[in-house]
C-alpha cells in the first residue's frame, strides 16, 4: 500500500465528502416512517405465524395425550 501524504489524504477525503448527496429532512422523515411501518408489519406477521404454529402444536399434542 503506497504511503499518502497526510495533507493529500485530507484533500482526498474532503473531495469525496463533497460528492455525497445528503438527504433532505422530508426524505429522512419519510424513510423513518417507512421503517417503522415495515417493522410493525413484520412484527404482526411473525406474531401470526407464532400463533399458528402454537395452535397447531397444541392440537397435535392434544391428540396424543
Amino acid at each position: 500500500m503506497a504511503g499518502t501524504n497526510p495533507l493529500q489524504f485530507i484533500q482526498q477525503v474532503r473531495a469525496e465528502v463533497s460528492k455525497v448527496v445528503w438527504p433532505t429532512r422530508r426524505e429522512v422523515l419519510l424513510t423513518t416512517i417507512m421503517v417503522f411501518i415495515m417493522a410493525a408489519l413484520t412484527a404482526v406477521f411473525f406474531a401470526l405465524v407464532d400463533l399458528l404454529i402454537r395452535s397447531g402444536l397444541e392440537g397435535l399434542l392434544g391428540l396424543f395425550s
